[in-house]
């Protein structure tokens, strides 16, 4: 299937993550934060990048506007769980610069997957 750098600071839902899109077929690589996804990306790109946008060292959208200007048909999903009014702000401002879709956590792991599934189509 795919190639999916997942990059989130919070490791359970790197774990979540990684299991439900594994159980899918996908190879996944994680990193904590937006800059140690950078790199790995710049190593060895991936299919799709999933990010989350509140993190530390370097958070989701400084990653997205760096990944999108590097690479700029890299596909990338957003997640945040800053709570319910920021989250929204936070996904929209994502939309805005770069990401082709944003999820609000805690993830309907439904949507989310098939979300994944249409992006890795395009």
């Amino acid at each position: 299937m795919a190639s999916i750098l997942v990059i989130d600071d919070d490791e359970q839902i790197l774990i979540l993550l990684k299991s439900m899109l594994k159980r899918q077929g996908h190879e996944i690589v994680t990193a904590n934060n937006g800059e140690e996804g950078i790199k790995l990306f710049r190593q060895k790109p991936t299919d799709l990048v999933i990010t989350d946008l509140v993190m530390p060292e370097k958070e989701g959208i400084e990653t997205i506007i760096e990944l999108k200007k590097d690479f700029p048909d890299v596909k990338i999903i957003a997640v945040s769980g800053g709570g319910i009014n920021v989250a929204e702000n936070y996904l929209d401002v994502a939309s805005d610069f770069g990401a082709d879709m944003a999820f609000a956590k805690p993830l309907d792991s439904e949507k989310f997957l098939e979300g994944v599934g249409k992006i890795l189509q395009q």
